[in-house]
């Protein structure tokens, strides 16, 4: 543990830069010689950083596949990422490194392992037996492309069709070719003279393994015997295939095709089929063919033992069926439902109940994978309900636009969310259980609550219990109800500062323990909630209207530029003012047909009921001034105990108290300094005055009243109209070199960096607000653009009633403090180094009558805060923590003397900043453009952490990048998908614990029953000893240039760790079920022969290495 002495800063202490001039120290050892020493317990050891868990729905998801003994789902997506779900809570995502499609994924039956098939011609064998799956083997095909796998139940080989229309086979075991391959020109017949086209199915006869049906995409059909090498049977059709499905007696199977038909053929009718059905079509007289119909994707043909077989379809619908929705098509007996999705199907699997092909299916449900959902619908039940999805996938429902994360929140919080949206939930769903059940949780060793927020485009707000790395939905909030909603294009006059989503959520501001809620909206609205368990209609809405300005005047005015008269006193509605009976009646023009003093959008003026949950306690807009729109807001803060919200924006600074409903600031960044402005920066004149509000308003020089101003910004001319939706204080997306160059000035003004200085940080708290201050008051700490922190005082009345009759009083209080680049983040350390959290109240129920009691104890009751300083002695001080995109300061409070710095980057800039807690320590987190992720100590900012994570290659990343407490963080790794990550080395090594386990030892179901006759006279399956066929012995060896095989970097370790958790494993079954000691003998011994075999593997690897370690890349 190091003690870092304060007094001793220049004494060579490695941690603080060497900029620290004597000149501070100076000022430090006057402001009183006391040792102050605080102890630092956070070393380096204390942090690592990796990846967690991905939650969300696979973003461009491409292909599907299902084990139905170990009841496990994968999902391939565009990117080669994978997707695995077993129970709920048992979640799995990897990555192939190529990042090519995943374009077939197919499960080795209850091995534990699977089989990906990418757009690049590669084929990987997956290994589930491990809590994070790795790759045992990779092979990659050279010269023909791969376009469809089959991998017969309990085979160990598998078939690759090509593109040109030729079927390889390959050993799942050793990865590798066998020398057995089916031509496209042996398969079709010789008579034909065009190419087939590539292999779009391939599948062996349910009855019997010798039989391969290959479908070509030109609508060729072979049945191929594998023995004899030759065709049995060739079926043709004028229309191209897309898929085929066999009935489970292997007599019948069913082709869909390009023009909306299925085709069903005897197999041993190859002339003509049996049937041909067009479910969509409209069926003509005179026995015409129907119309043609669009192309079925796909159709599976199930059985029942008793009832009729489904036939499924995606597909096929007729083409006058303009702006249809995709549809799933279920065929049973006479019977046709279609079931329309709300995206289109990407792929669809039927959930059997049985892994055997060549028995009755029974099928129970039906999953579709939709582009942007996932569906699940049940068989079962008449209707066709869809099972209540499980799983996190509704991130997306719209886009997310911001996101807040709270570690070691108000235990009491997640029960409470999750009361009141447990009546959000929708009815009708299957009563049935999810089917998708397999794998095991991990141990939950983290028992602290975790929410995340995120904010949407259509104005609706989700809060998710992210305890122990899961993610479930608790609550959903539509913030764009207490809004009239435009009836068409024409009607939306106001709402035009943004393209669409005119209530997009830019930020959200949350009290955990009082449970205040405060949202900023793209059209330049706050919205402030309470929370309430109690349903209450509320008559009118209350809301408020602020002109915030921005009157500088500008050097860069052209002389010509006419700048319109001023609105008189009076003629808009006064900005202070709420009117209880009606809204205010806005102006909607200036005297010169400008649009002023009308707010983006119009608040709802009927009673508006609110269900349990967040309720609305005040609405705010900015509103257009002399036909200037309102800039949108930068940054946002709201505290329970002092009962205030402030929010800024490019033009200034506005505060509201929303206990009184008033405005007690209204000003432009510039008259925040005073006369203490370093740049200058002169407000316009003649000043147009205004009646002061009630709220007293002062200014830097003592005592002043200042009248508010209400001036035209001189760039009318130059404002753009639209406002894009991540605000412009971001940085800008340089594509050239992939990095981000940053950008000041606001996307709607031109104005140069000096005089657009936005506000980007807002912090209350109880602190020292001047250098005189002997003892801490409430105040708010400002943070510009510029690097500019400002402090201003509040003087608050008591609690109780008097809050609510007398003024708060609002004062700049003339500290001023620089840092290179934006401000981002501010926090309080009291005297021993611990944080000092800002006021707040306690949560209590507000829509219920209080008793004579409680109004007394509301009345002693103060606001609640955790800061020691208000015991303090006088001589006692505290610690500013102050971030900006470039560097760290720790302000040393009432002296505000800088005793430590810290420049976090010179080349790039620092996006999120945050103070927070880890292992009974504080330290600063940081996330910079270039990709590093950096953590230092608190107060004295050593550096403990610096790894290069990420590239920031887009602004979603920006956007929702942020930190939390107990070494926890996340951002939008994709439009429909959260990535979580830790820095913390105890989470770490807790992680693998923590992760659920896809595989669990799962006995075979038995093989269906041939019974007596059929095994008599030779019914029933047949089966074939592929080895014989397909072994090297028999059919030599592959083209070595045909494909190459690539061990996995799970290769040795994968099969050891594998093969010794499943010995461990079956030790601990032996011992609750002895009476299957024999199977599990047999499994021991093929897990000891695994094992043998990986050994074996890695000697051989090795001596081949040391055969060829010193030949010269020529010699081979």
């Amino acid at each position: 543990m190091r003690k870092f002495n304060i007094r001793k800063v220049l004494d060579g202490l490695t941690a603080v830069s060497a900029v620290a001039s004597a000149s501070s120290a100076a000022q430090q050892q006057q402001a009183g010689n006391r040792e102050t020493e605080i102890q630092e317990t956070l070393q380096s050891e204390h942090f690592q950083l990796c990846k967690t868990v991905r939650h969300g729905f696979p973003y461009q998801p491409s292909a599907l596949a299902f084990d139905p003994v170990q009841k496990i789902l994968a999902i391939g997506t565009q990117t080669g990422a994978l997707r695995l779900f077993g129970r709920p809570g048992v979640e799995c995502y990897c990555q192939h490194d190529s990042g090519a499609a995943v374009i077939q994924l197919q499960f080795l039956i209850n091995e534990g392992a699977l089989v990906s098939a990418l757009a690049d011609d590669t084929l990987h064998l997956w290994n589930l037996r491990q809590k994070r799956p790795a790759i045992l083997h990779s092979l990659k095909f050279n010269r023909e492309r791969i376009t469809f796998c089959h991998l017969p139940f309990q085979s160990k080989w598998l078939y690759v069709g090509t593109e040109r229309g030729n079927i390889h086979i390959v050993n799942v075991e050793s990865f590798t070719l066998s020398g057995y391959v089916i031509m496209w020109n042996k398969a079709i017949e010789l008579s034909s003279k065009s190419h087939p086209g590539p292999i779009v199915h391939i599948s062996d006869n349910p009855m019997d393994e010798g039989k391969l049906l290959i479908g070509f995409e030109s609508g060729t059909v072979v049945l191929w015997d594998l023995k004899s090498k030759k065709a049995d049977y060739r079926y043709t059709h004028d229309e191209a295939i897309h898929s085929v499905a066999w009935h489970h007696e292997g007599k019948q199977f069913v082709c869909s095709h390009s023009d909306g038909t299925l085709t069903i053929w005897n197999v041993k009718s190859p002339t003509k089929p049996f049937q041909t059905i067009t479910p969509h079509g409209k069926q003509l007289k005179d026995g015409k063919k129907p119309e043609p119909c669009k192309p079925i994707l796909k159709v599976e043909y199930k059985t029942t033992r008793s009832g009729e077989p489904f036939i499924i379809l995606s597909g096929g619908l007729s083409y006058d069926t303009v702006g249809r929705r995709p549809c799933l098509t279920v065929m049973h007996g006479k019977s046709t439902a279609v079931l329309e999705m709300d995206y289109s199907i990407v792929d669809f699997l039927t959930l059997c109940e049985t892994p055997y092909p060549n028995d009755f299916q029974e099928p129970y449900a039906v999953v579709v994978l939709l582009e942007k959902d996932l569906v699940l619908i049940d068989l079962a039940q008449n209707g066709y309900p869809i099972f209540e999805n499980p799983y996190p996938l509704t991130i997306h429902e719209s886009p997310v636009t911001c996101c807040e994360y709270f570690a070691d929140c108000p235990v009491d919080l997640i029960p409470a969310l999750y009361s009141v949206g447990a009546r959000q939930k929708r009815q009708g769903y299957s009563k049935k259980e999810w089917p998708i059940s397999g794998g095991n949780w991990g141990l939950i060793t983290q028992s602290y609550p975790e929410i995340i927020i995120t904010g949407h485009a259509d104005g609706s707000i989700k809060f998710w219990d992210a305890s122990a790395i899961t993610l479930q939905v608790l609550y959903k909030l539509k913030t764009a109800k207490v809004f009239e909603k435009s009836r068409n294009k024409d009607d939306r006059p106001n709402t035009d500062i943004v393209d669409e989503d005119p209530y997009a959520i830019q930020i959200i501001s949350w009290c955990p323990e009082s449970r205040m809620l405060c949202i900023a909206g793209v059209s330049a609205h706050v919205i402030i909630y309470r929370f309430s368990k109690q349903e209450v209609t509320t008559e009118v809405i209350p809301m408020l209207e602020v002109r915030l300005l921005y009157e500088i005047n500008d050097v860069e005015t052209p002389d010509g530029e006419q700048v319109p008269p001023l609105p008189t006193p009076g003629t808009g509605s006064n900005p202070q003012s709420i009117v209880p009976q009606s809204h205010p009646s806005t102006s909607s023009s200036s005297s010169d047909g400008l649009r002023d003093n009308v707010p983006c959008l119009k608040v709802k003026n009927s009673p508006l009921k609110q269900s349990p949950g967040y309720q609305i306690e005040l609405v705010i807009q900015l509103v257009w001034v002399s036909g200037e729109p309102p800039q949108q807001i930068t940054s946002l803060a709201v505290n329970s105990a002092y009962g205030l919200v402030v929010f800024g924006n490019c033009n200034g600074i506005a505060m509201v108290d929303y206990l009184q409903k008033t405005v007690l600031l209204n000003l432009g960044t510039v008259e925040l300094y005073g006369s203490n402005d370093p740049y200058r920066r002169e407000p316009r004149s003649p000043r147009k005055t205004r009646q002061p509000s009630g709220a007293g308003l002062c200014d830097i020089n003592e005592g002043t009243v200042v009248p508010e101003d209400r001036c035209k910004s001189p760039t009318s001319a130059k404002m753009s109209r639209k406002l894009s939706l991540p605000t412009e204080l971001k940085p800008d997306l340089d594509v050239k070199d992939n990095s981000f160059s940053r950008s000041r000035s606001s996307s709607v003004t031109s104005i140069d960096k000096e005089s657009r200085e936005a506000i980007s940080a807002l912090h209350f708290c109880e602190t020292f607000t001047r250098k005189a201050d002997t003892s801490p008051s409430p105040c708010l700490w400002v943070g510009t653009t510029l690097g500019t922190v400002l402090v201003i005082v509040l003087n608050l009345p008591p609690a109780g009633e008097q809050r609510l009759l007398q003024p708060v009083i609002v004062s700049p209080s003339g500290t001023i403090l620089r840092l290179k680049g934006a401000i981002l983040r501010m926090a309080f350390l009291d005297t021993t180094g611990s944080l000092v959290p800002p006021a707040h109240e306690p949560w209590r129920e507000h829509n219920v009558p209080e008793d004579k009691d409680d109004k007394d104890k509301s009345k002693k009751r103060r606001p609640v805060s955790v800061s020691p300083s208000s015991s303090q002695e006088i001589s006692e001080n505290q610690y500013a923590v102050i971030c900006s995109e470039k560097q760290a300061k720790i302000i040393s409070l009432p002296a505000q003397n800088c005793i430590y710095k810290q420049n976090i980057t010179e080349t790039s800039f620092v996006l999120r900043g945050d103070i927070v807690s880890l292992s009974n320590s504080i330290c600063l987190a940081c996330f910079c453009a270039n990709g590093h992720i950096m953590t230092f100590s608190l107060p004295s900012l050593r550096p403990l952490l610096d790894v290069y994570y990420l590239p920031l290659t887009n602004m979603r990343i920006a956007r929702t990048f942020c930190f939390t407490n107990n070494g926890q963080a996340l951002y939008l790794v994709s439009p429909t998908e959260i990535q979580r990550l830790t820095y913390s080395q105890e989470t770490c090594e807790n992680l693998q614990e923590m992760l659920g386990e896809l595989f669990t030892p799962v006995e075979t179901p038995e093989a269906p029953n041939r019974g007596f006759f059929k095994g008599l006279f030779g019914g029933g399956a047949q089966s074939l000893d592929r080895e014989e066929l397909f072994g090297e012995s028999a059919s030599g060896k592959a083209s070595r240039s045909l494909a190459q095989h690539i061990p996995g970097p799970g290769g040795i370790e994968g099969v050891k760790g594998a093969a010794s958790g499943v010995v461990g494993e079956l030790a601990r079954a032996r011992l609750a079920l002895d009476e299957r000691g024999q199977k599990l003998g047999e499994l021991e011994e093929k897990t000891a022969a695994m094992l043998y075999s990986a050994d074996s593997f890695s000697k051989h690897a090795h001596e081949m290495m040391l055969k060829y370690k010193d030949k010269k890349w020529y010699q081979f």
